[in-house]
């Protein structure tokens, strides 16, 4: 990449260090629409109600903080620096460690090591609470680490992907696919273990790499924007895609929504909507949001039409999660909202001391959800 365009990348990332300033970047400069109001809900209607089976306080969280499940254990951190690892069942603490620096990707989990990078731009590695090594990374970080076969993946707000041994902080490797678009997403992009391959989103395609040597296994064109600059046409894969055995569902940033075969590394389907956040998937039904907050299924085999809601316009809903026969998905004002999976239907809610800030996980019959506030919270049906 030429001098020109790293200027270029740096100025622009600055600008549009996360998804929200970016679509303020692209509306009209129009006033902000009134979000729908909620629907009125009775004893009858609501006929899944969520309590909280147990919860616990991490502190604030960065707006790119993750719940990172491994193990039947959960891994968080706040902004200031607290790593916490949870038994998922009982919500108690297993370990916890201080970062040194305040965190700003966070976390990468396998069940035993977790790591971190700073807002210095140190990844920190941790075994069970004891700090094993850290290496200052060449470029900005905002997409939490991966842990997986004893080495640490992370990917820089550049796209460059980068290798550790995770017993010693020994560089591995590097990658960045050449010519890659020098306009790059401020938020997570996709970083994710596939069987023996490490799938990574390079622009608006997704290149599966040997994660031994950092060579691509397989490089697929997941979709292609129009615009008339930079902006319009960036089309970042928005992390994290959706795992449904060996196929994956995934947000091409402000343009579609396309499901995969991993295994062949091609595009099964794809179908235009106009979104910036992540999209939830199973063997039947992959489900997102587009940038009004109209919620959309498909099938998974097909990408066939299923339904579409509008209750929830201008509600600034975050990623969805499938559970069980039920769709959960948070909004910008403190609502988790559960919906039937077969026709989108309203079946409860519940309000939160924050908006959601990291994409919910499913464990068992339970829902873990972090708030903004940095509160913990395994989420029941009764």
């Amino acid at each position: 990449m030429d001098r020109r365009n790293v200027t270029l990348s740096i100025r622009l990332i600055s600008q549009i260090a996360s998804l929200a300033l970016l679509g303020a970047l692209t509306a009209c400069g129009s006033s902000k629409p009134e979000p729908a109001p909620l629907e009125s809900l009775d004893a009858k209607s609501a006929s899944a109600r969520a309590t909280i089976a147990w919860s616990t306080r991490v502190g604030e969280v960065s707006s790119t903080a993750t719940l990172a499940l491994a193990g039947g254990r959960l891994a968080v951190a706040s902004a200031d620096g607290d790593l916490v690892v949870l038994d998922v069942a009982s919500g108690r603490e297993a370990w916890r460690a201080q970062v040194k620096g305040k965190v700003s990707a966070a976390t990468g989990f396998d069940g035993r090591y977790a790591a971190v990078v700073t807002d210095a731009n140190e990844l920190q590695v941790f075994d069970q609470g004891k700090l094993l090594w850290q290496e200052r990374q060449p470029g900005r970080v905002m997409t939490a680490p991966v842990i997986a076969g004893e080495r640490v993946f992370l990917q820089a707000v550049d796209r460059s992907v980068r290798a550790y041994d995770v017993l010693d902080g020994r560089w591995l490797w590097s990658y960045q696919r050449p010519g890659a678009e020098p306009l790059a997403l401020g938020s997570r992009l996709v970083i994710q273990p596939f069987r023996d391959t490490l799938l990574v989103g390079q622009g608006n395609r997704l290149v599966g790499l040997d994660p031994l040597k950092g060579t691509p296994r397989f490089d697929v064109n997941v979709g292609t924007p129009r615009g008339s600059n930079e902006v319009e046409r960036l089309a970042d894969l928005v992390g994290p895609m959706a795992r449904v055995d060996d196929e994956a569902c995934v947000r091409v940033f402000q343009f579609s929504v396309a499901c995969l075969e991993l295994n062949r590394g091609s595009v099964r389907w794809s179908r235009p909507q106009a979104g910036t956040q992540g999209v939830a998937a199973d063997l039947r039904t992959v489900v997102g949001a587009d940038g009004s907050d109209r919620l959309t299924a498909w099938k998974a085999e097909n990408g066939d039409f299923l339904w579409r809601v509008d209750r929830f316009t201008h509600r600034g809903l975050g990623t969805p999660v499938i559970w069980g026969e039920r769709i959960v998905v948070g909004d910008a004002k403190d609502y988790v909202h559960i919906l039937a999976k077969a026709d989108g239907r309203t079946l409860g809610r519940i309000e939160l001391d924050s908006p959601l800030v990291a994409p919910p996980v499913v464990s068992g019959d339970l829902l873990l959800v972090l708030t903004r506030k940095g509160t913990v919270s395994a989420l029941r049906i009764n």
